[in-house]
């Protein structure tokens, strides 16, 4: 998935600390997406027309109005976009007045977070539209598999945290460019407030697991690849093309 049209979930919820908690969770279980917050029905359909979101999580006792008034609202806007109630209201008839609603799932408070992020995926892939998978981008002997959120360097998988794996996806992207620490702050961490010796920080992590790996040559002997990551003077950083790729 490419950075720029990385996925994003609404969640709709008055109580600020479920929304704190459902966003770091989710920010970590599901990498892919971004996750938008909103308090009260006004705001949430807003949100929600303005940023065409992937799927949208939402409480079913809003301050304003009530939750299933404002997925009956969506759905008359849009019948596919997925939404899972989130609801104190546990007794059946309440379950049956959510999917009457439109809800397409319907999970219980106090929620465990495991079963909240098997069912956000369960239902992404139960709603999503059958398209040809993204091509891998590759470079040299490094390859990135947007898809699968997979990196390998000469045959090897890296594992990469959820940050690493778009700073590499970036730079790759803009192969042959020198990034300045600014450019990679604003497109990585998207407004958030940040130190720039973070950046320094994450491409040393980077230096490390991709330009570190080692191999066996044909005479048996360990090799270490070719390092891809470049620090340009007084610019930044860039992925630079080998010599031998472009030819």
């Amino acid at each position: 998935m490419d950075k720029d049209n990385i996925g994003t979930i609404v969640v709709v919820d008055d109580d600020e600390d479920i929304l704190y908690t459902l966003k770091e969770g989710l920010r970590f279980r599901l990498p892919a997406f971004k996750v938008r917050t909103a308090t009260n029905s006004k705001d949430a359909i807003e949100l929600i027309e303005l940023s065409k979101p992937d799927l949208v999580i939402l409480d079913v006792m809003l301050p304003d109005r009530s939750g299933l008034e404002v997925c009956k609202t969506i759905r008359r806007n849009d019948k596919h976009i997925p939404i899972i109630f989130l609801s104190a209201k546990d007794a059946p008839k309440d379950r049956i007045l959510g999917y009457a609603a439109g809800g397409n799932d319907y999970v219980t408070k106090p929620f465990v977070f495991d079963e909240l992020t098997w069912k956000i995926k369960k239902t992404l892939e139960m709603t999503k539209p059958q398209t040809k998978p993204k091509p891998i981008i590759s470079i040299a002997d490094l390859e990135i598999n947007e898809d699968a959120l997979e990196v390998t360097r000469h045959g090897k998988v890296v594992r990469l945290s959820p940050t690493e794996f778009w700073l590499l996806d970036y730079l790759v992207r803009n192969k042959d460019k020198a990034l300045s620490k600014g450019e990679i702050i604003s497109h990585i961490w998207e407004g958030k407030v940040v130190e720039v010796p973070i950046v320094d920080s994450y491409i040393s992590y980077l230096r490390k697991k991709i330009d570190g790996i080692t191999y066996a040559d044909e005479n048996g002997e360990e090799k270490k690849v070719e390092p891809l990551i470049q620090t340009v003077r007084s610019a930044g950083y860039m992925i630079r093309t080998p010599k031998e790729a472009k030819e």
